[in-house]
């Protein structure tokens, strides 16, 4: 399976996990003293940070690297601003539709690429086509 593939499966559960958390932090808008939480990709940031960008000081992207004690590929975190958005809590309604908003056209566009790669597949197998 092309490395691309992965990529996108990957990015199609993280899209996944995301969704469920910005519902949570959505449904908890008006829960007293609720902190919101956002989902970090680990292994892809991780992965992306080492082999595709290149510093000259190998101090630059330094807050970027992280910890990988989990083994899970994805990590809530939870927001610790102070900053009370809706008044009980750090949770911005419009902030997490917009988030909302841009993680349903990153699934959209994942599965949309997956989906034409096995289309493809299976018509090879039918033989109507080369990949």
């Amino acid at each position: 399976m092309p490395e691309s593939i992965k990529l996108l499966q990957n990015l199609l559960d993280y899209c996944s996990v995301k969704n469920n958390v910005i519902a949570k932090n959505i449904s908890n808008i008006g829960t007293e003293n609720y902190k919101r939480e956002d989902v970090v990709f680990k292994d892809m940031l991780d992965e992306n940070v080492s082999s595709f960008l290149k510093t000259d000081n190998e101090k630059h992207l330094g807050s970027l690297q992280m910890n990988n004690s989990n083994d899970s590929r994805f990590e809530a975190v939870y927001d610790n601003s102070t900053e009370m958005d809706s008044g009980v809590n750090n949770v911005n309604i419009e902030r997490e539709m917009s988030e909302l908003a841009e993680n349903t056209l990153r699934f959209k566009f994942a599965s949309k690429k997956v989906g034409e790669y096995y289309r493809s597949i299976q018509s090879v197998i039918k033989g109507g086509g080369a990949v």
